[in-house]
């Protein structure tokens, strides 16, 4: 019974990322450029950024599955961050080199963590029928 459930997991991890993505990607909207608060201290302010943009790298990153097009899509976060730190100047809120340096750190975090659990996904995903699977073999 266990193991029908972990045969299907690298597919249902992939497909999780995917729908997950979309959510994740406006709740940062929400929280860039939602009044502020005024209270939060710096230091965290910095911890959500990167972990703003780890998470949704990392999303992106394994529901793409492709190096190159998570490359892209991590490329268009960091702008994205960047985009959105400016329209906060627009909208009452303080725009900082800071705020987009905490999320080119989380977007080159999560492109990381990314491609490593991809890795991974691949280590352990089912071989198809005829594949060797020997150690000289090449992962995409």
């Amino acid at each position: 019974m266990l193991l029908p459930m972990i045969e299907s997991l690298p597919a249902g991890f992939r497909r999780f990322c995917r729908w997950l993505f979309v959510p994740a990607l406006a709740v940062v909207i929400w929280g860039e450029l939602k009044p502020s608060t005024h209270g939060a201290d710096m230091m965290w302010d910095k911890v959500l950024h990167f972990t703003a943009y780890f998470g949704l790298t990392s999303l992106a990153t394994v529901a793409l599955r492709e190096r190159g097009r998570a490359i892209w899509a991590a490329f268009a976060l960091a702008l994205f961050g960047g985009i959105l730190e400016i329209v906060q100047g627009f909208v009452g809120r303080d725009a900082e080199w800071g705020d987009e340096l905490a999320n080119v750190v989380g977007v080159v975090t999560g492109l990381a963590a990314g491609l490593l659990t991809l890795q991974l996904l691949r280590r352990f995903a089912p071989q198809p029928s005829g594949a060797s699977g020997g150690a000289d073999e090449t992962v995409r």
